[in-house]
This record gives structure tokens, sequence and C-alpha cells, in this order.
């Protein structure tokens, strides 16, 4: 099966990721996966950080030839920050004035109760969404492992503060969103939350959003209804929620009334094919994908730093005092959805490995052509619900 790990402090040496349980036999475009990892770099309202490092993944095991083995594999992303802060961060010998007034909204003070810390920053290197670019990293080879089975994944922003975008119901175009600033596919939307950020910087404030993320051509049957850990919604669900700003997800469009006759999706027969009229439960019903796309939202709250910082405790003497300031975005919403991506394809890979895992991608593609055809012969139907060309 299919999992990963990851390590690194935010302005520590580098970012490490190992993915375990890919098939021997992909080729993995690396030029393709450092297009996925810059991306999380953009997006207007990002802060400094984004101007010094460069995200440079490096590969360290696990392939010969850019052909996977079989066995784990590792990246490699250095931090270029850590060169002007080694005196601070260095694993052995870092030291330097702690900080001691907690961020509302941040990990700061429930870490330092858990771990024991005095010093807050012995909680955010962790904390901190710098992580993230290695999860972006080993979804991108998620990503190609998907390919497999001519699954994609696309994101992109619906709402920044209170700037909404118009709902689309069919797939967005992918180039207008990667021409926003903001990775939303309505222009003027797009020009409107730009202008919220740019007001928003100007008043010391942050904002978070709603983006959305889909996988398009899912066949039927990922995940299960045996067993809580196994339903495909919250195994989405909970890779989502680990994003560090995330902070509800939500499935398809259920009828904001609550009724059943505009809630759930019809079944039809077209062409010897058993269609759906809608798709309302966003690809996932009973726990199961059921061959529509999957349609996930996540609300991201506004980035914990703020430039006019809040109320806060100096811990250290127990005096009030102002939040500590710390380099941060004022928006990361456009690169939350990256991140958003990033996870979809982690957890589908997962599950999608459970259910036609092999220890070469051909057998892989063996598992999954047979499994097709087999479902597609249970009530007589002329063609599997998913095929590669």
């Amino acid at each position: 099966m299919i999992r990963y790990l990851t390590a690194g402090e935010s302005h520590g040496p580098a970012l490490i990721g190992i993915l375990d349980g890919a098939p021997a036999g992909l080729r993995v475009d690396a030029t393709a996966l450092g297009q996925e990892v810059a991306r999380r770099q953009l997006g207007h309202g990002r802060g400094g950080r984004m101007k010094i490092e460069a995200d440079e993944v490096e590969f360290v095991a696990g392939l010969r030839g850019g052909v996977t083995l079989g066995s784990p594999i590792a990246l490699l992303i250095r931090n270029r920050d850590y060169e002007n802060v080694r005196a601070l961060m260095d694993p052995l010998a870092g030291a330097g004035p702690p900080i001691t007034r907690p961020r509302p909204g941040h990990a700061d003070y429930a870490g330092a109760l858990k771990y024991r810390h005095r010093d807050l920053r012995n909680v955010l290197e962790r904390a901190s969404a710098r992580e993230t670019a290695m999860r972006v990293a080993l979804g991108a080879l998620a990503r190609q492992y998907l390919a497999v089975f001519g699954v994609t994944v696309l994101g992109f922003v619906q709402q920044i503060g209170d700037v909404s975008a118009r709902t689309e119901a069919e797939e967005p175009d992918k180039e207008s969103i990667e021409r926003s600033p903001v990775r939303c596919p309505d222009a003027e939307a797009s020009a409107r939350m730009v202008a919220r950020i740019d007001a928003a910087k100007s008043e010391g404030d942050t904002l978070g959003g709603v983006f959305e993320v889909r996988a398009l051509h899912m066949p039927v049957g990922i995940g299960s209804n045996r067993q809580p850990s196994e339903r495909l919604d919250a195994r989405i669900a909970a890779a989502l929620m680990s994003i560090q700003t995330a902070k509800a997800v939500e499935f398809g469009s259920i009828a904001a009334d609550l009724v059943g006759s505009r809630s759930h999706d019809t079944f039809e027969r077209q062409d010897d094919e058993v269609v759906r009229g809608s798709n309302r439960a966003g690809g996932i019903e009973g726990g199961m994908s059921n061959g529509a796309d999957i349609v996930v939202r996540v609300k991201v709250k506004p980035i914990a730093t703020l430039m006019r910082p809040l109320a806060s405790v100096d811990l250290a003497t127990g005096a009030a005092a102002p939040a500590a300031v710390v380099r941060s975005d004022v928006c990361a919403v456009p690169a939350a959805s990256v991140i958003g991506e990033a996870m979809v394809c982690l957890a589908l890979a997962e599950a999608f490995s459970e259910k036609y895992g092999g220890d070469s991608v051909a057998e892989v593609r063996e598992h999954f052509e047979a499994s097709q055809l087999g479902a597609a012969r249970v009530f007589g139907e002329k063609k599997p619900t998913s095929s590669l060309d």
C-alpha cells in the first residue's frame, strides 16, 4: 500500500519525504514534478520567503534512470533560507533568543504545553506550512501513479475573503486557472480577489477562503463501506484537513434546504450504460467512488501571523503582550489549492493501490483492466465504467 512520511523544519537544512509502496516500472517525469512544486510558490498574497526558496527537488533513492525500482522513494528539498539562520537552526549547535508570545490561531501555545518547550520556535518550525512543499512533491509522484488509471486532479480557488467566484457547473478551464494570480477561473472575481488581498495587506490583516479540488475520470468502487477508516470520503477529508490552514471540508452540493428530492443523483439508462442525472454527491456514495468526478471544497482560515498582531501573553513573564510576528503571507488560499490537489492525489493513490496494487506497473494495469471488465459484466453493460486508452 502506498504511504508517505515527511521530515524537516521550516528553517532547517532541508525537507525530506519518503513515498513507500509505489510499484516498479513507473517512469517519473522530474520536470512535471518540479513544475508542481513551483506552482505552490505562486499566488498573489504570498510573502517574502517565496523570493528566497527555489524548491528544487532532489531524488535520493528509489529510482534508477528515472524509473521506479519498487523500493521506497526518497526526496529532498533544501531550504535556502537555512544559510541565513544557521546559527539559530543548526541541528546540533543551533541556539538563540526564545520566542515566548504565542500567536492566536497557530500551534504555538498548544505545542509548547504538549512538548514542554519554553521556546515556541521549537513548535512553529515544524507546524509551519513550509512542510507542505514536500507534500506537494510527494503528491506529484502520486499524481503520476494515478495517471496509470487515467485519473487527473484539478484544483482552483472559489472564494477569498468576501469575494466569491461564479459556481462552475462543468470542469473549469485549466489554462484560465493557471493564468489567474489567485488560481480562480472566473476572471472578474480573480481581479476583485487581488484587490481584496491588497486591501488586507495595507490593513496589516490576512485573508482565508475556499478552494475546490476535482478528481476526474474516476472508476467505480474505490474505497469501502466496510469500516469507517476505509471510506473514501473519510480518507480524502482527513488528508485535506491535515493542511495547516484547513478548517472544513465539503463533498458535492447537497441542497441548502436539505430536501432529499433535490439532494440526490438519479439513475438513467443510456446506450446500454447506467448514467447519473447529476453529481450532487460529489462522486462518492456510501464511502465508495460512484464513477462521477469527485468534487470536494475546503474552507481555509486566514493566516495566523498578522503584521498588526493580535493580543497575546508573554509566557516567560505572564504579562500581556502582542503576539509574535514572523515573516508570513497575507493570503495563502491559491497555494492551498495546489496543496489540496497533492493531498487528494496522495489519498487516492493509497486507495487505488489497495484495490489494484501490484509489484510493477504492468501488474497494476492488469489488475485494473480485469477489475473494470468484471464490473461491467455484473449488470450486462457493454463497456467498463472506466478504461484506459
